[in-house]
């Protein structure tokens, strides 16, 4: 497998001239995250993904964690790269330093996330869940919890997971009959069984905290009936010392595509008389508040496509270099054939398969990183009325970082074992670990046709489009820069641009005017419009990174080749990719045929 390379200049690229970062650090609590500090954070993190982390990626995938004796076991290396990612305060970075945290902003940790996830996405699985529940107990937990659980799992002492999915209830949250019975002294005993557990039990760190989703036994049914419980692996102490072990246990372990080192638990909760939970905030709002960690996960699982992409366009852009094969065609009048065989990167169809690999993944990168870029400034900006803006921008593009961004990770891991031909087919070269792995990213955190639901569902028709025009006008307003500027390079990127955004206002307007009366019409075609909104924004952020772009060329700012090389993708992007946003337009507007289709007839 090719070693990974943290893309440092296209993450710094992303985040100074696409996420804004420069204008993130002015704000209160951000002051932290200069560029010197940023630029140290993230080489000492491409140090430690590529020399510690990503060399256990096959050794993961091979070895797999096991359950031996109810112990959780994970592959060799892991247990001793956890112990440097947490001595090296990497999993601290985002939270506030009142618990030990660094206080840099998300965008910063978001990009750091991405080097994990590159380097080994199975192991990457576990301080990702931890994030979420240090999220969730910052908004939703009691000062007494805070106390006793931020501290050890913002360090990522500790770690922690979301236990949502049992076997009857996958994505139907509301149909869990896990049972949450409160005590006399105030706490729960919690029976019953939840699957598909990332890290619900392992042995890289002493306690595992789980966020457990129950239900009380007067409570209502359906989702308004689910509270939220912390229930620990052990149970701590008034000191914040570790007592006795509480009654759950790992049943088994899921036999998986992939991420076959990340272990993924059936776990049972009162087997022995009841594991003791404490409630989270009030019984029946435990959706509510699991949804911070929800949408905390569907950020990252987003950046987890992007990270996926990258590794294997990485992977397939060094085999490509070396692999030697045929005659590649030569361009020019004379349309000649090279005299000597080279290497396949020179044939016009692998070119083709790795520019559209890497405007993906760039396109990608800056649609997560400008999320996580308005989730700062939701955060910490100083106007009200500002955060407010940012938040609605923020639950915009939550749908489509998830959804887009793992899609797209799929299929640049297919294009990435495509071109290595039959040599991609064969597990020893790499390509096909990253194809399995990509693979759970569309379903987990909600499937992508959930996201879609919610994009066009809530985010859509909850404000009546007012979101989504604000980003179009957005969008619309570049046109003047693009205008502005010389070369048929940027003149490209204004026409496809164009024509994009006025595809995808069309749909915007058609599923805002029939998704009320017709919701069934609407939903199916909410995933086509997903599409469409996600290859829109890659392309209107394309566009932003080619103005960059030309303007430090214009100032003779930085590396010109990688400048130059920026705004070559942004044309290919253009080109190849945007006119597929139009092409998705009758099938966003016009579900009639899928509604109509009686389910006997499959």
């Amino acid at each position: 497998m090719t070693p990974y390379n943290a893309p440092l200049a296209d993450m710094r690229f992303a985040l100074d001239e696409l996420a804004g970062l420069p204008e993130i650090a002015t704000l209160p609590g951000c002051e932290s995250a200069s560029a010197d500090v940023v630029d140290a954070v993230l080489e000492e993190a491409a140090k430690l993904a590529g020399e510690v982390i990503a060399p256990l990626n096959t050794v993961g995938d091979r070895q797999k964690s096991v359950l031996e004796n109810g112990v959780v076991r994970t592959p060799d290396g892991f247990k001793e790269a956890y112990r440097a990612y947490v001595e090296g305060g990497w999993n601290a970075l985002p939270f506030d330093p009142k618990w030990g945290g660094q206080g840099l902003p998300v965008s910063v940790a978001t990009a750091a996330l991405e080097i994990w996830n590159g380097a080994n996405m199975a192991f990457a699985l576990c301080p990702l869940l931890t994030v979420g529940a240090v999220e969730l107990l910052q908004e939703h937990g009691s000062p007494e919890q805070q106390a006793t659980y931020l501290p050890k799992l913002v360090t990522g002492e500790w770690t922690g997971t979301m236990n949502l999915t049992e076997p009857q209830a996958g994505s139907d949250v509301g149909a869990l009959r896990t049972r949450a019975v409160r005590q006399p002294d105030g706490t729960y005993r919690i029976t019953g069984q939840k699957i598909f557990i990332t890290y619900g039990d392992h042995d890289l760190a002493p306690n595992i905290v789980h966020m457990v989703l129950a239900r009380t036994p007067d409570a209502p049914p359906g989702s308004k009936g689910i509270s939220l419980f912390i229930v620990p692996k052990f149970l701590v102490k008034e000191d914040g010392s570790l007592g006795e072990r509480n009654d759950v246990r790992t049943v088994s372990l899921e036999h998986k595509l992939g991420i076959h080192a990340s272990p993924t638990c059936v776990l049972a909760f009162g087997d022995n008389g009841g594991a003791v939970g404490y409630l989270i905030g009030d019984e029946n709002r435990g959706l509510e508040c699991m949804f911070t960690m929800m949408n905390n996960a569907r950020l990252n699982v987003g950046l987890q496509g992007v990270a996926i992409a990258e590794r294997a366009y990485q992977q397939a852009r060094d085999f490509a270099r070396q692999r030697i094969q045929g005659k590649p065609l030569a361009s020019g009048a004379r349309a000649a054939t090279a005299e000597t065989a080279l290497p396949i990167i020179h044939h016009p169809d692998v070119k083709r398969m790795l520019l559209s690999m890497r405007a993906h993944t760039e396109a990608a990168r800056a649609l997560t990183y400008v999320a996580a870029g308005a989730i700062d400034r939701a955060r910490h900006h100083p106007d009200a009325a500002e955060r407010a803006r940012q938040q609605r921008l923020v639950d915009l593009l939550i749908p489509m970082v998830k959804a887009w961004s793992t899609d797209l990770g799929v299929e640049t891991a297919s294009s990435g074992v495509q071109v290595h031909g039959g040599m991609g087919f064969i597990e020893e070269t790499g390509a096909a670990q990253h194809l399995r792995d990509a693979r759970i990213l569309p379903i987990y955190e909600g499937t992508n046709g959930i996201q879609a639901n919610d994009l066009v569902g809530r985010k859509l028709l909850r404000d009546g489009g007012a979101a989504a025009a604000a980003l179009i006008g957005e969008m619309r307003a570049l046109d003047a820069d693009l205008a502005a500027q010389p070369g048929d390079d940027l003149a490209t990127v204004r026409r496809q641009l164009a024509a994009a955004v006025d595809a995808l206002d069309r749909a915007t307007q058609w599923l805002v005017e029939t998704g009320r009366a017709d919701p069934a019409r609407a939903a199916a075609g909410s995933v086509p419009y997903l599409r469409m909104f996600g290859t829109v924004v890659g392309g209107w952020l394309m566009a932003k990174a080619a103005l960059a772009a030309q303007r430090r060329l214009g100032a003779r700012e930085g590396d010109a080749g990688f400048a130059e090389t920026k705004l070559m993708t942004a044309r290919f992007y253009a080109e190849h990719v945007l006119p597929g946003a139009a092409a998705l337009l009758p099938a966003a507007t016009d579900g009639r045929t899928v509604v109509a289709f009686d389910p006997d007839r499959f």
